[in-house]
């Protein structure tokens, strides 16, 4: 169940769920009217496609991918900092992380892309900062995974996917996002970092 009042991370999750799975198998114009195309952002003046690429998906994979990640670190984001500061956290990332790949790929007319990575990025890293010695398991894998490495981890294969260029996904916008995640807390809550670094220099 959800936590009384919770309501963005939940709305976001089944909104991006449900328009991801209508476009993958019963309208696959929404796919194609969505995808972010930075050539055509500013030409063809595309600008919803900055928000609305954020809830469409290349395959069932990557859906679910994106949302068991977003499911373990958005909720207790949610509950900790309250539902209007996680929304503005979400938007920040996704609009962030389409800004930089708007910037890289401005003037290339093929290049297109879809997917929540960005904004759940940014949730996977503001997460870090607050709970850094969090710890989480992932099936089959026995063993406790501290979150900052699952982040770290998470940013690599982006990095690699990126290199090789897999389909439609937007891999480069994960960093952006991360960036934009910690940037986040340290406009919003600066004390954050200075726990953070309190708990580093115990150890």
């Amino acid at each position: 169940m959800f936590a009384d009042g919770q309501i963005g991370a939940p709305g976001i999750m089944g909104l991006t769920i449900a328009i991801s799975l209508l476009g993958l198998y019963r309208m696959p114009a929404i796919i194609h009217k969505f995808l972010f195309r930075p050539y055509l952002f500013l030409r063809a003046r595309q600008y919803d496609t900055m928000i609305m690429s954020g809830f469409i998906h290349a395959d069932l994979g990557h859906l679910l991918f994106n949302m068991f990640t977003f499911y373990f670190f958005a909720f207790p984001m949610e509950r900790y900092i309250g539902t209007v500061p996680f929304l503005a956290l979400y938007f920040v990332g996704l609009v962030a992380s389409h800004s930089c790949t708007w910037y890289k790929h401005r003037n290339n007319p093929e290049y297109a892309s879809l997917g929540a990575s960005g904004a759940v990025s940014a949730v996977l890293f503001a997460y870090v900062v607050y709970f850094p010695t969090t710890t989480l398991m992932i099936m089959p894998i026995p063993v406790p995974i501290p979150a900052a490495l699952f982040a770290v981890g998470y940013v690599a294969y982006s990095y690699w996917a990126s290199i090789h260029s897999r389909g439609r996904i937007n891999h480069d916008a994960h960093l952006c996002g991360a960036l934009s995640g910690i940037a986040f807390v340290a406009v919003t809550d600066p004390g954050a970092f200075t726990r953070l670094m309190a708990i580093f220099g115990q150890g």
